[in-house]
């Protein structure tokens, strides 16, 4: 028999479309779903469907009822049982052009088939079906008789049901060291030690299998395994995508994941947390962080870019998600136009849109445990300062009281100048006008340059110009600057006037007295990362700065973290007033010189959001920022906890009186952690920012049409009452027990995982164009098994991995080779070449340099330099991790969008540009040249190599057979380990002749040495470094079988 190691080049059969199910019969009346609506939705329904915006002549032809009324004409358009007296039939074979459907000048006339079965399933009654995948799945009975002559649960019974009427038999069971292999990889992604198999086959207690089942989905690394699948679908990545493809925070969102997976969080919550999660009554951090699920998407800052164009092509991107992840339908299609398959109107796509399209696009500080502790108690020693405070001033109510008064007359003195046409100098970013006189710029993040803008007041005289600095929950943290803090410096602000009833008047500068500021720091240099060398003389600090002539000086307010975040106000009192009888056009420039040396945003220190005011008042008026004005018009009895807190605070730290403990609280503060970690989530927009979703036509973004509500398709379930927020409200409708989809998706995915294709072919797409299930039976009793269960995934997989089905050999015969190739019958057990991660993770297990390290930060692989030579920005970010940082699962390897990972990629890994659901598995030359050549596998080579020499002793036979059972799981035959030796020789023989370096295929490195055991040479260990690069690259080593 040839041996196996022979042929080290992998090769893993093509999935197939086959759906084993039988030809419908040429006299059988047509099937609805399967034969007659593909016809009406390709030719008829863009006109006589859903859709009422394009519907023509008030005809309808998806609906049984509709159809049968027909439209204004009052003639049926269809009759069930008479095709002759169907004005269908006779529209579509009317040689009479004006009368002929589809119109001439449309589309060509349908097919004599087509007409066919238009007519065949008329004569039959015209029977209307319910697709099978919007009906809600029952859990069938099982088919078999009890007692079970094979299998031990439903899910062999209904396999066995089928196997029976196709007149085949389950495959025996497979080896117990094959079956541990199979669970391993399924469980936890990588195989089993020798030990691990060695303990496995000793122990013959008659539940060994299931107690190794147990303890695989109780390891921790299960998540990890699992945790991928979810990526592939969310659009994991670690970088921005687009022409920049910047890095980006978000591993904190992928350790949510496989924390849940690993606390088998109930699938319904796991999908509620990550889409509504910061909306859930007292909110954690978790949860917050868990809503990056849908920040996943690629974000574009080129420069130039419109915000909104690509703000809406993120929202498009999570609905195509949640329709691959959760729905499994392509609700994608209706975007454009009212989908032509499947029960998802024009109308409706819009309206699940607007479910999500009143978030922020927020980035939030994720804090350890031991943060979170420093940030309570550094608020509880405030309050407590607070509260001596009041406790030292008895009269402090009466001066709080009488302080609000003042302030709340100066904050009426002020007059809103809406911003007229904003623009950045050069065009590189697009500030836009929001309805509260707000200018606020989102997109590309410039470092450098001048924002100009200007505006009127009626006025005839103006003495001082208000500035204030604005959070928003678009900006990092909530702002109110963009810069990786969220803060900002303005370098300077330049006012010119004219007459408002002038435009050819010259613009007069308008000289400034003085500057204050409700906040300013003290005068320092600017700090990282916006200093450009060691003789960078620039310094940020007091608001003067702002109008002292010197692009040197800034405006800085960081008031560092805990109170970094808050809205800001300087006033710009003139020299004298501008006074013009008609009133006064104003033209401002915001100057931007505080920004680091780089040209793509990521040391920027812009200001996102400002609005600008002006009073006439002579007296100067205390800078009151935005959220104490917006308390103060807030009627005391009406007021929050948090406008009364922030109220108080405001004047405490104005009042000189409180000084000496305005220092003490400030040191308090100082202590605050400011956390580095970060994460893309979203947060609900506050009221005054609420966002009014319309149709777009055709789908384009600057063609909005009828403004819609949020609503779910009328074709699945309806959605609950309550007064929850909408998106909450979304996600526990997309998880109902009632939903016709949620489960059946989950559990196919599952099972797609397992036996490398779904019950469902097509686990994206649910709809009337996918095919049918293999199992219908049980994908229902899987689905409904999986809700009674709590949605628990452990539960769900554990059924599976138990059963006989599972545990079947995975050889093929002859007969089922012809008869079911793609294992659609499940007539043996799963075997198909294992995932990219998992075939990188196995060969770093079998080398004996996997890190198991979970968690934390991506680690940045090693790649050709050459890689970086396409990408559109100077890659400087990508360290390349040493080991053993490098050899950690390939879940935590750094993953950039427009890089595919040059291990990784060739085995079929998606880059996270969009939703995966199923990967496609290729069989190509670049993936058996990927896994000889590429640094990691050589690498591992030479570790195993070691290992081999360092564990299996003295003995080369036994060498041989040890290292073939690292990669395989499996002892060799003696066929096989002859013709390991034998290869090991003619490599020895090459190396003693002198044609490699012994020393630079043991090492990589001709100077190098490697630490050998005794009586081992460099050139034994360089022979076996060569026999283990093609065990690593057994067929077996790469095939889940």
């Amino acid at each position: 028999m040839k041996s196996k190691v022979s042929s080290f080049l992998f090769f893993v059969v093509a999935l197939g479309a086959a759906t084993c199910q039988a030809t419908p019969s040429a006299t059988a009346p047509p099937d609805y779903i399967r034969d007659v609506r593909p016809i009406l939705a390709e030719n008829c329904l863009h006109c006589h469907g859903a859709d009422e915006q394009s519907r023509e002549g008030g005809l309808r032809l998806d609906v049984a009822e509709a159809a049968a009324i027909g439209g204004d004409s009052g003639e049926p358009a269809i009759v069930g049982g008479d095709a002759d007296a169907s004005q269908l039939i006779h529209r579509i074979t009317t040689t009479d052009e004006p009368e002929r459907m589809p119109p001439v000048d449309s589309k060509p006339p349908l097919t004599t088939e087509q007409i066919e079965i238009l007519r065949r399933w008329i004569a039959a009654g015209a029977p209307y079906q319910k697709h099978w995948a919007l009906v809600p799945p029952q859990k069938a009975g099982s088919p078999i008789a009890s007692p079970r002559a094979w299998g031990v649960n439903e899910v062999d019974d209904f396999v066995l049901a089928k196997l029976q009427r196709e007149q085949l038999s389950p495959s025996p069971a497979a080896s117990r060291a094959a079956l541990l292999r199979r669970l391993h990889l399924d469980l936890i992604g990588f195989p089993p030690s020798p030990a691990e198999v060695k303990s496995f086959l000793s122990d013959e207690a008659p539940d060994a299998y299931e107690k190794q089942v147990d303890h695989l989905l109780n390891s921790e690394h299960f998540g990890e395994k699992w945790a991928r699948h979810w990526l592939d679908v969310a659009r994991y990545a670690d970088s921005d995508g687009y022409e920049k493809d910047l890095p980006r925070k978000q591993h904190h969102w992928r350790d949510w994941v496989v924390d849940a997976i690993n606390r088998d969080m109930p699938y319904d919550k796991f999908v509620i947390e990550q889409v509504a999660g910061d909306l859930l009554p007292d909110a954690t951090q978790a949860q917050r962080v868990a809503t990056g699920f849908l920040r996943n998407g690629m974000v574009n800052e080129e420069g130039a870019i419109i915000y909104e164009q690509f703000r809406l092509e993120g929202l498009i991107d999570r609905l195509d998600c949640l329709g691959k992840a959760v729905l499994g339908l392509t609700v994608q299609c209706a975007q454009c136009h009212t989908h032509k398959y499947d029960a998802i109107s024009h109308e409706e796509y819009y309206r699940l849109m607007a479910f999500l399209n009143d978030d922020y696009e927020s980035v939030m500080r994720v804090h350890s445990d031991q943060q979170r502790a420093q940030i309570q108690t550094v608020e509880r020693e405030v309050l407590e300062l607070e509260n001596q405070l009041k406790a030292d001033h008895p009269q402090w109510e009466s001066r709080f009281a009488a302080w609000q008064v003042e302030a709340k007359k100066a904050a009426g003195a002020w007059s809103p100048l809406p911003p007229i046409e904003p623009e950045w100098i050069g065009g590189l970013a697009h500030p836009d006008a929001l309805p509260d006189h707000s200018v606020i710029t989102l997109g590309f993040r410039p470092t450098v340059g001048d924002l100009v803008l200007m505006g009127s007041t009626d006025s005839d005289q103006v003495t001082a110009l208000r500035f204030e600095a604005l959070t928003h929950g678009d900006l990092p943290f909530g702002g109110p600057g963009r810069s990786p803090k969220g803060a900002f410096a303005v370098s300077e602000v330049v006012v010119e006037a004219q007459p408002l009833d002038d435009p050819k008047a010259p613009w007069e500068r308008v000289a400034i007295a003085d500057v204050t500021a409700s906040f300013s720091q003290p005068e320092q240099p600017v700090g990282v990362p916006f200093r450009l060398n060691d003789d960078d003389k620039r310094v940020v600090g007091p608001a003067k700065f702002l109008v002292d002539g010197k692009n040197e000086t800034a405006w800085g307010a960081d008031r560092g973290p805990g109170r970094r975040h808050q809205d800001l106000t300087a006033h710009l009192r003139f020299e004298k007033a501008v006074a013009f009888p008609n009133g006064t056009r104003f033209k401002i420039k915001l100057v931007f010189a505080h920004g680091g040396d780089d040209a793509h945003g990521q040391e920027n220190n812009f200001l996102g959001r400002f609005r600008l005011a002006t009073t006439g008042d002579e007296e100067p008026l205390q800078p009151l920022p935005r959220f104490v004005v917006e308390a103060l018009n807030t009627p005391a009895e009406r007021r929050t906890a948090k406008q009364n807190r922030e109220l108080f605070t405001f004047w405490r730290e104005a009042d000189p009186n409180f000084a000496a403990i305005n220092a003490a609280i400030d040191k308090i503060w100082s202590g605050c952690p400011d956390s580095g970690e970060t994460v893309l989530n979203l947060a609900a927009r506050s009221p005054e920012h609420r966002r009014q979703t319309a149709i777009l036509e055709r789908g384009n973004w600057q063609k909005p049409t009828v403004a819609v509500t949020p609503g779910v398709p009328a074709a699945l379930h309806p959605l609950s009452d309550g007064n929850e927020p909408d998106r909450l409200k979304f996600a526990r409708w997309l998880v109902d027990r009632r939903s016709p989809t949620a489960a059946r998706v989950a559990v196919n995915r599952v099972w797609q995982s397992v036996f490398g294709i779904g019950l469902v072919e097509t686990s994206e797409d649910f709809g009337v164009r996918a095919s049918a299930p293999s199992h219908p039976e049980l994908l229902d009793w899987l689905a409904v098994d999986f809700m009674e269960h709590d949605w628990s995934l452990k539960h769900l997989v554990r059924t599976i991995v138990t059963s006989k089905t599972y545990r079947q050999e995975s050889d093929l015969t002859d007969d089922v080779r012809e008869r079911d190739p793609n294992n659609r019958l499940l007539a043996r057990g799963p075997r198909f070449r294992l995932d990219a991660e998992a075939a990188r993770d196995s060969v770093l297990a079998a080398s004996g340099l996997l890190n198991l390290k979970r968690g934390g930060p991506s680690f940045f692989p090693p790649v050709p330099e050459s890689m970086f030579t396409t990408s559109f920005i100077v890659v400087d970010f990508w360290k390349t991790a040493p080991a053993p940082e490098r050899y950690r699962r390939s879940l935590y390897m750094f993953r950039r969008r427009s890089m595919p990972d040059p291990v990784l990629a060739p085995f079929d890994a998606p880059n996270g540009d969009f939703a995966c659901a199923r990967r496609m598995r290729s069989n190509t030359p670049l993936a058996a040249l990927t896994s000889l050549n590429e640094i990691v596998f050589v690498e591992a080579a030479r570790a195993l190599a070691l290992r081999m020499l360092n564990e299996a002793g003295s003995d080369d036979r036994e060498r041989a057979a040890y290292a073939f059972e690292l990669c395989t799981n499996r002892r060799p035959n003696d066929a096989e380990v002859d013709e390991i030796l034998s290869l090991f020789r003619s490599q020895r023989q090459r190396l003693a002749d002198g044609w490699i370096s012994p020393r630079a295929i043991a090492t990589g490195d001709h100077a190098q040495l490697p630490k050998l055991p005794e009586g081992v040479t460099p050139a034994d260990a360089a022979a076996w470094t060569v026999v283990a690069r093609v065990l690593l690259n057994l067929d077996e080593t790469f095939t889940k079988g």
